[in-house]
């Protein structure tokens, strides 16, 4: 029942073409964009080659930084150009609205200035603004497609997926050729739980972008999604087979093997994910829970201190490391206290408010002797579990109860509530000796007190 594995989503990323290099060199620098950011033309700007213009950059066209040099940014157009601008005449997007208001009010007719202004708006928070802006460039009769398919992304963030679909249906209409209406719905069918429909979305977006990894890295995620497991680890295999450097497809593939019980295979995974990243935390976590269902614990805890060495604050890692501590078959491993510190740090660093965190403290204290606070934690866990856990949760409970630590095997289990038994037995006798002492040393007080009185040695009051 515990949560104690990680997997991770990885977004589809679409790159840029570059068809052509050019430089355009002037002045100073105002900010710094990074790489990939969009940035605005302030003004009019011309890329020259051999003293003739090649190419020409209008006031609020979307540049894309590649490339900051100090005074200017190496950028690429719209339609894949490739120069330096200067910084000062450039400007952030959410820096920009004040340029498309002037052209609006220049060219009141020309709807795209409404798209971009609502891009801007969008940058800082405004999203009112933006779709304001979006509809009156639709109403304005401003037919494009990617008018519809940028204010579907809008619908898409606000949560109206609906809406967000006849979007991109309206932006496919207009431009059949322009499959990104096709992610992007596909990623609503997505937030939908419409798995198999995404399915269709990606499948549909590959016959134009045959192998491309992202997609391939989209389309597993929603084979697993739906429960297709073999067709999801199928795309995994095509995306390694392509780069056997990709290592968020073998994470992802590990992940579904480890779903599938087939621990071996998903070890082998993680194992080759350390080859490429020896200082990825997940891999050797999720590495580790593989070999512990394998039955290697040793190598298993020291798969989980590596991940805790290099990620200190990674809760999930301190859990698996206290449950394993708490609850190993292995006697030589198993450390109580060792078990409820790993426990504690999980809790205090989900706020105690993790199911899975509080299982392992209640088995750690229950691994101390500490029934009484086991049951207590166990109880906690009981009520929060989901309701597929409710039932093996509440067996954990009746375990605890009757004074009795989570060991899985029956003859370990066995030992271990011996040597519980043991634990408490050795602090009943030690709690009983202490009272037994303060009592003697009090009733010696007491006589000594009584002597002194009867030879008129107290002290008067």
């Amino acid at each position: 029942m515990n949560a104690v594995f990680e997997s991770r989503p990885w977004a589809v990323q679409v790159g840029i073409s570059i068809f052509a290099a050019f430089c355009w060199i002037n002045a100073s620098a105002s900010f710094a964009a990074k790489p990939g950011q969009p940035v605005v033309a302030r003004v009019e700007m011309q890329f020259a080659k051999e003293d003739k213009v090649v190419d020409v950059i209008a006031k609020g066209d979307l540049l894309t930084v590649v490339e900051d040099r100090g005074e200017d940014y190496v950028i690429v157009t719209h339609d894949g150009t490739r120069g330096a601008v200067d910084k000062v005449n450039a400007v952030e997007l959410a820096e920009s609205t004040g340029i498309y208001t002037d052209l609006i009010e220049e060219f009141p007719e020309e709807g795209r200035y409404h798209t971009l202004r609502a891009s801007a708006w969008w940058a800082l928070g405004e999203q009112e603004k933006a779709m304001a802006d979006f509809n009156e460039a639709i109403e304005k009769g401003y037919e494009e497609a990617h008018a519809y398919s940028s204010r579907g992304l809008f619908y898409a963030a606000r949560g109206e997926h609906d809406a967000a679909i006849k979007d991109y249906q309206r932006a496919l209409k207009l431009d059949p050729e322009d499959i990104t209406p096709i992610i992007n719905r596909a990623a609503v069918r997505m937030a939908q739980r419409e798995f198999e429909a995404a399915i269709g979305d990606y499948t549909e977006a590959l016959e134009v972008r045959e192998g491309n990894a992202g997609l391939l890295r989209q389309r597993a995620l929603a084979y697993k999604s739906a429960g297709e497991m073999e067709k999801a680890i199928q795309d995994y295999d095509a995306i390694v087979d392509d780069n056997p450097e990709d290592v968020a497809a073998i994470m992802g593939r590990g992940y579904i093997r480890f779903q599938q019980h087939e621990y071996a295979a998903a070890a082998a995974d993680f194992s080759a994910a350390l080859e490429l990243n020896e200082k990825d935390p997940v891999a050797w976590n999720n590495r580790g829970y593989n070999r512990y269902q394998l039955g290697k614990a040793k190598e298993a805890l020291s798969d989980y201190e590596k991940a805790i060495e290099l990620a200190p604050e990674y809760g999930l890692a301190h859990q698996n490391r206290a449950w394993l501590l708490a609850t190993t078959d292995d006697e030589s491993l198993r450390d109580a206290d060792a078990a409820v510190e790993a426990a504690k740090k999980a809790c205090e660093l989900n706020g105690y408010g993790n199911v899975s965190d509080l299982s392992a403290l209640a088995a750690a204290l229950a691994a101390q002797g500490e029934f009484k606070e086991a049951v207590g934690w166990q109880e906690k866990v009981v009520e929060s579990a989901p309701e597929d856990a409710k039932e093996f949760a509440g067996k954990i409970l009746d375990r605890y109860r009757a004074g009795k630590p989570y060991i899985a095997d029956p003859a370990a289990a066995e030992k271990a509530e011996q040597a519980a038994a043991e634990r408490e037995a050795k602090k009943k006798a030690e709690k009983e000796n202490a009272a037994a002492k303060k009592a003697a040393a009090e009733q010696l007080a007491e006589e000594a007190e009584k002597d002194a009185k009867a030879t008129g040695l107290e002290k008067a009051e």
